[in-house]
Order: C-alpha cells, then sequence, then structure tokens
C-alpha cells in the first residue's frame, strides 16, 4: 500500500490540497475556489466557519477514488497574517478572519507610530508596524467581540493565524498551536528569542492565554480526528507559512537563492544566516524551524498582485475571467506608455505607504483596453523587480537568478517581461503548488523519509527566461514606473 502526505495549502483565493508520496511525486491535486468580502473600501474579511467547510471538501476531493493509499502524516500550509477569534469550547467563530489585506486597523498602528513605538516594534518582530500583519487585526476583534477582552483573559477565546484554525477543527480541538514562521509574522513574536513578547503583547492588549503554543515547523503538531474520508490517528507533522514553505519547496536551504512566489499578493525572499540590522524597507522574518532551530530569511510583501489584475478584469468589463485579461493583454506588444500602480490598499515593500492609493497614468488617444491590461500584468513585475533589487545588498551574496513559482507564473510572457525588467534570468518551476510541496517535505522530515540532501535532488523541473531587453529600453521602462509610483504617493490619505 503506497503512503502519501496530505498536504492543505489554504490561501486567500484557493484551497489546494495535494498527495504527495515517498519519492516526492504527485498524486492527486484538488483546489477549490475561496469567497473573499469587502463589506467596505479598504476592509477585507472571509468567513472562518467557510474556510473550514471547503478544506473539508478539498480533503474529501483528494481521498476520494484513491483506494490503497494510506495517509502517513498531514502537513498545513496558509495565506500568512490573517487572524481568527473562537470559542474555546464551542470551537465556533467569534467574527470575520480579517484577512492579511485588510485595513481597518490603520489608525491603530498610526497611532502607535506617533507614539514612537515603530522601531522598537521593528527592533524585535524584524517587521515594519503595519495594518497588514496580525497584531493590530487580533486587537480589532477583542474590541468587537462582546466581552472580548476578559475572555481572552480567562483563555475562554482562541486567537490564531489560519494554520492555528485548521489545525483546532482537525484535532477536533485538542491542540492549539503555531509554527515559528506564522508566529513571526504576527507583530507579537520576538525573532530573536522565539517566544511570545511580552512588552509587544502589552503594547496591543493581546492577553497571551488566547494564544497558541508556538512550535518548530517540522515536528509533531497532534493527530487528526476521524472527518469525512479522513482517518483518525494521523499525524500532522508540518506547518509554516505560505510564502515560507514555497521557499523551502524551491530547495532554497543556504543563504542566497531569491524566489518569487506570484499569487494574490506577492512575496519575495531570501534565506539569510543571520537576521540583518537594517533591512531597507524590507521584512526579517523566521524561514521554518526544524532539527532544533529557526532559520531565518528577509522579505518583501507585495499586497496586490494577481488581485490588482482581477481588479482591473473587472473594471473592463471581464469580471471573473482572468484568462480573457491575459488574452487581450498579449495582443499588444508592450503598454504605449500606461503604467498601473496597483496602490489599491496601499503600498508594500520596500516603500510601505499605507496612505498611497492606486493610479493609472500614461494614457493618451492611443490607449487601449489592451494596453491597461498589459499595464496591470506589468505592474506584478515592476513591485517584483523592485523587491529583488531591494533584497540583493541585505544578502550580501550576488543574486544571479530569480525562482518563480504561483499561478500568475505560469504565464511565459509576464515571465519573459519580467527577466526583462529585471535584467536577470527567470527559473520558474513547472510545479505552480510550491507552496503545498514544500509544506509536504517538511512533513516528509519529520517522518524521517529524507534528508535535505535528498530533498535537493527532487528539484522540480523550471523554464528558464533570459533577458531580452536592451538596458536603453529598460532603463526607459523604469523611469515610467518610478514617476507612476511617486505619483501614486502624492495621493494624500485615504478618505
Amino acid at each position: 500500500m503506497a503512503r502519501a502526505i496530505l498536504a492543505i495549502d489554504q490561501g486567500t483565493t484557493n484551497t489546494k490540497v495535494l498527495l504527495v508520496d515517498e519519492h516526492s511525486k504527485l498524486l492527486r491535486r484538488v483546489s477549490l475556489p475561496v469567497p473573499v468580502e469587502v463589506p467596505r473600501p479598504g476592509w477585507v474579511q472571509q468567513d472562518a466557519g467557510v474556510l473550514w467547510q471547503i478544506v473539508q471538501e478539498a480533503i474529501y476531493r483528494a481521498l476520494d477514488n484513491t483506494p490503497g493509499t494510506r495517509l502517513a502524516a498531514v502537513a498545513i500550509t496558509n495565506q500568512r497574517e490573517s487572524i481568527i477569534a473562537w470559542d474555546r469550547h464551542s470551537g465556533e467563530p467569534l467574527g470575520p478572519c480579517i484577512s492579511w489585506r485588510c485595513k481597518r486597523t490603520v489608525p491603530i498602528c498610526e497611532a502607535l507610530r506617533q507614539q514612537g513605538w515603530a522601531e522598537r516594534v521593528t527592533s524585535r518582530t524584524g517587521l515594519p508596524l503595519d495594518a497588514s500583519f496580525s497584531a493590530s487585526k487580533a486587537r480589532w476583534l477583542l474590541d468587537h467581540i462582546p466581552d472580548g477582552q476578559r475572555r481572552a483573559e480567562a483563555g475562554d477565546l482562541c486567537l490564531g493565524t489560519v494554520d492555528s484554525w485548521l489545525l483546532w477543527k482537525l484535532t477536533a480541538g485538542a491542540v492549539h498551536a503555531t509554527d515559528v514562521s506564522n508566529a513571526s509574522r504576527t507583530l507579537l513574536f520576538d525573532i530573536h528569542r522565539c517566544q511570545w513578547d511580552e512588552m509587544l503583547l502589552d503594547l496591543f492588549g493581546i492577553p497571551k492565554a488566547a494564544l497558541p503554543e508556538v512550535r518548530l515547523s517540522s515536528g509533531w503538531f497532534g493527530e487528526t480526528d476521524r472527518c469525512g474520508l479522513m482517518p483518525g490517528g494521523v499525524g500532522i507533522a508540518a506547518m509554516v507559512g505560505d510564502s515560507h514553505a514555497a521557499l523551502f519547496g524551491h530547495g532554497l536551504f543556504a543563504p542566497g537563492g531569491v524566489k518569487a512566489t506570484y499569487g494574490t499578493g506577492s512575496s519575495v525572499m531570501g534565506r539569510v544566516d543571520v537576521p540583518p540590522a537594517r533591512p531597507g524597507g524590507l521584512s526579517v522574518t523566521i524561514a521554518w524551524g526544524l532539527a532544533g532551530r529557526v532559520y531565518y530569511a528577509v522579505e518583501g510583501n507585495i499586497l496586490s498582485a494577481g488581485e490588482a489584475v482581477r481588479w482591473v478584469g473587472s473594471l473592463l468589463g471581464l469580471e471573473g475571467e482572468v484568462c480573457r485579461l491575459v488574452e487581450l493583454a498579449s495582443s499588444v506588444e508592450d503598454s504605449a506608455g500606461v503604467y498601473f500602480v496597483p496602490a489599491l490598499t496601499g503600498l508594500g515593500a520596500p516603500y510601505w505607504d499605507e496612505r498611497a492609493q492606486g493610479i493609472l497614468c500614461g494614457l493618451s488617444e492611443v490607449t487601449t483596453r489592451a494596453h491597461v491590461a498589459r499595464a496591470a500584468i506589468e505592474a506584478i513585475a515592476f513591485q517584483v523587480a523592485e523587491v529583488f533589487h531591494a533584497l540583493e545588498p541585505v544578502l550580501d551574496v550576488p543574486c544571479a537568478l530569480l525562482r518563480a513559482d504561483g499561478g500568475a507564473s505560469q504565464n511565459d510572457w509576464l515571465m519573459q517581461f519580467q527577466a526583462d525588467i529585471l535584467g536577470r534570468p527567470v527559473m520558474r518551476s513547472r510545479n505552480p503548488e510550491m507552496s503545498a510541496l514544500g509544506a509536504a517535505w517538511l512533513a516528509g522530515l519529520a517522518l524521517g523519509w529524507w534528508s535535505l540532501e535528498e530533498l535537493s535532488g527532487y528539484a522540480t523541473l523550471t523554464d528558464v527566461f533570459e533577458p531580452k531587453m536592451s538596458e536603453a529600453a529598460r532603463q526607459e521602462r523604469w523611469r515610467g514606473w518610478r514617476l507612476a509610483v511617486e505619483r501614486a504617493r502624492l495621493r494624500g490619505p485615504k478618505s
């Protein structure tokens, strides 16, 4: 009977479940869409109960019609920074899952910055004091749950990122835990001492009694409760944030390599041995924890990538049809001087400007819908290249190429434009599910299936895109993009 790891990748817009065997071979893949709610401008949330229902359905479909396969372990990877509160006794959600993309708590972070807390927060967490991360969202939830603060202090209420929520549900409430990679994205975790930080908990008013236990990414988290086709007693052997899992799936175990994951947002990440003191507009984070130690990374977070493309598609009357937008964009050779800065919820790395607003500029009498569509997709590549160039000096190692994964990376001309505007080759994995694969690999390590050296030999097939754009053309495009970004940042406070 074949043994397999069931890897759950619960993302912002999709939930994916993979079955991976002992040779890292993909046996089955299921992907289901996840609804996202925008109840008012800047507010982004999901229904935690619906997230769990969709995960259960994806597990059912993955295990259905796979006789002869025995589950050896479960691995979880997840959208990061999104936060959920639930009742410890009933297991019912006490509010929405507030998305990492949500900006409802900008005033909380702005007030703390004005009080002079920004540098102290960053020195301990590696993150900018920004509403994208979990702490201010947790504060909002406690403020809007009846008697929320008292219940949290009494331990009657659980707060956790999506991985914690799924672990709780899979174990029928037996385990409330997270891993170091997810904890390091909350603004509540000291990445140097690897523990919840009392100063930060006091700053945001988050009771430690409500938070999960923090463990290494690869190891035993608990056992499943029987649910549908999911058998009981299966060990949950890995939990890790999605971007971190993708870095691991690329085999970038040692410092120096850089990968970009193209999703709803985008993450550009590279491994480092020692957290840099001044990362220059980037975040320092824990990449993963295994074999008794933690490993660090530097990352640039791009807030709007695939989501901005979907938004432009809706604007152009192509709602729900990203493929039609891509076809429209590919019908022209360039954007004819049109630039789109997708600061729909502010700008992330390397600017971290919450007040920036989206802007479409460079329009003329020759502009067509196709040029606007192309500008939307090119904006992804510009943002990734900006972070890559900011990341390279921090890594202190020349970066010869960029590794790419995620749904949008399957677009050939986007990858070619990425190589052109970056001026470096782009190596695209033919397996877009690098997050789920990386989580499965971490679970396999816990099972003793393989070593890091053996995993290096399991690297997926890649396509390589070499830069073809002339240096003069590249610099001209960069001038236009930088001017567009400046205009987006001059748009003033959001209404």
